[in-house]
């Protein structure tokens, strides 16, 4: 990809969008955009901090009751939390800088990939209990 062809594709970029961003990464911007740290925030809805950076971390999911103060707390709507559509953080002006920009990207990938292989990785390790549990019964 020419310069020219990454700083398009910059341009275009929806941050905090589905392809982009995850849960997580939108809770901590608009945590942030609000000026409070993890623990503040976990007080003021009446979670343990690591229960904050679960969600942060995208290793856990708010219930849905957390999840309507959350958005009232931070001043952004619940769609745009879940999605990255509606009322949410403007994304920051990271200034063009093509190297910046491509590392950003860089890391969003990672971040998609290895969310997709736990997934996978969920996925086998149920498939393998299936497997072994069968084994174990005795034929009928």
């Amino acid at each position: 990809m020419t310069t020219t062809e990454t700083s398009d594709a910059v341009q275009q970029t929806d941050w905090y969008g589905p392809d982009v961003a995850t849960f997580g990464d939108r809770l901590v911007a608009a945590r942030d955009a609000a000026g409070m740290t993890q623990s503040q925030f976990s007080r003021r809805l009446g979670v343990k901090k690591s229960t904050v950076v679960a969600w942060e971390e995208d290793l856990s999911e708010p219930r849905a009751n957390k999840l309507q103060m959350m958005a009232g707390l931070l001043s952004v709507s619940i769609g745009w939390l879940l999605t990255g559509q509606g009322e949410g953080v403007e994304a920051l002006d990271e200034g063009g800088d093509p190297d910046l920009q491509a590392v950003l990207n860089e890391v969003r990938d990672i971040k998609a990939k290895l969310k997709q292989s736990e997934d996978q990785m969920a996925r086998l390790e149920k498939r393998l209990r299936k497997m072994l549990l069968a084994q174990q019964l005795p034929a009928a």
